[in-house]
C-alpha cells in the first residue's frame, strides 16, 4: 500500500501551487540571471535519516516542468556512508529541467523534505524503542501517536511523515474526533454533561475522547459514554495502577497515555494496559535533516 495515495491529486496540486506563489509573488530575479538551459541537479542526503515527503517534492518539480528520477523510497534510510564513496552525501534523486525552474523549486522542496525527514527519522527511532526491534525488551502491542501540535499550513506534510515512520497520526483536526479537555469540562460543569453534549452533536459515528487527571475522572468519563480515556500527565507508577484498574473493570475502553512523554521515558509508559502513547514532541522541536540540491557542472 502506498501511503502517499491518501492525498487526493487535486489537494496536493493546490497546496504546492499556493506555496510556489507565496515564494515568487512577482519577479524571479535569480531565474532571469541563470536562464533556461537544461541542467541536472542532485538531491543529496548529508546526514543519517529516514526519507519521506517524496510526493511533495515530485509535485513541486512537476508543476515547474522538471523530471525527477528517484534512487530512494519513502521509509528507506540514508546516510553519508551509503553512497558510492565514503564520507560523501548519498544521492537521493536527480532533477532534470530548465535551470531557472530547478532553482525556483529548490528552497521550497528542501524546506519540506528536511522537516518531513526529520519527523520521520525521530518517529522511526521512537518506535524502535517500544516495538522490540532493539532486542532489549518485549514488543509493546500499542500504538505510538502524534498529536494536533502541528505547524499551521504544514499539517499534511507532518502527519504523512508520521505515517511513513510507522506511527499513528492521532486525530487529523477538530472535525475528525471529539476530544474533550479540561477547558471543555470546566465550561460545561462536569465530565458527564460534557460527554452528553458531545454525543448529541457527534452522533454514533464520531468517537469521543476525554482527558482525565485521575481515576475518578476516568470512571466518570467511561460511565458517561466516552470511547477513549486519556490519562494525562500521570507518572509511570500511577499510570500502571490506574490503567490496570480501568482495564479490569472496563475492558472495552481504549486508554491513552499522554503528557510530557519523551524518547527517554517512553519505555516506562509502554505497558500492556495502555493502548496508545501520544507525544507532542514528535512534531514539535524536531531536528531537521540536512538535505541539499546541487546543480551539476557540465
Amino acid at each position: 500500500m502506498e501511503i502517499s495515495q491518501l492525498l487526493p491529486k487535486f489537494k496536493i496540486e493546490k497546496i504546492i501551487k499556493e506555496w510556489l506563489e507565496e515564494d515568487i509573488p512577482s519577479f524571479d530575479y535569480g531565474g532571469c540571471v541563470v536562464g533556461s538551459d537544461e541542467k541536472v541537479a542532485h538531491l543529496l542526503g548529508k546526514q543519517t535519516g529516514v526519507f519521506s515527503g517524496s510526493i511533495f517534492f515530485e509535485e513541486i518539480f512537476k508543476q515547474l516542468g522538471c523530471k525527477v528520477i528517484w534512487f530512494i523510497k519513502d521509509g528507506e534510510s540514508f546516510s553519508m556512508t551509503h553512497g558510492p564513496e565514503k564520507n560523501k552525501p548519498q544521492v537521493l534523486a536527480h532533477v532534470i529541467g530548465p535551470v531557472r525552474n530547478i532553482l525556483i523549486g529548490e528552497r521550497l522542496s528542501l524546506n519540506i523534505l528536511s522537516r518531513s525527514c526529520g519527523i520521520t527519522t525521530q518517529g522511526y527511532n521512537v518506535k524502535k524503542l517500544v516495538d522490540g526491534s532493539d532486542g532489549k525488551q518485549q514488543p509493546w502491542m500499542g500504538k505510538v501517536a502524534g498529536t494536533r501540535k502541528t505547524t499551521p499550513g504544514f499539517r499534511l506534510v507532518e502527519k504523512l511523515a508520521l505515517l511513513t515512520a510507522g506511527l499513528d497520526t492521532h486525530r487529523m483536526d477538530l472535525s475528525s474526533m471529539i476530544m474533550l479537555k479540561d477547558n471543555h469540562i470546566w465550561a460545561c460543569g462536569n465530565i458527564t454533561n460534557t460527554v452528553k453534549n458531545a454525543r448529541s452533536v457527534g452522533g454514533f459515528s464520531l468517537k469521543i475522547e476525554v482527558e482525565c487527571r485521575n481515576q475518578n475522572e476516568a470512571i466518570e468519563a467511561i460511565e458517561a459514554g466516552a470511547d477513549i480515556v486519556m490519562l494525562d500527565n500521570f507518572n509511570p507508577q500511577d499510570l500502571q495502577s490506574v490503567s490496570t484498574y480501568l482495564k479490569q473493570h472496563y475492558p472495552h475502553i481504549t486508554l491513552e497515555a499522554s503528557g510530557g512523554i519523551t524518547s527517554a521515558t517512553i519505555t516506562q509508559y509502554a505497558i500492556p494496559t495502555i493502548d496508545i502513547i501520544s507525544m507532542g514532541n514528535l512534531t514539535q522541536g524536531v531536528p531537521h535533516i540536512d538535505i541539499s540540491l546541487k546543480i551539476q557542472k557540465q
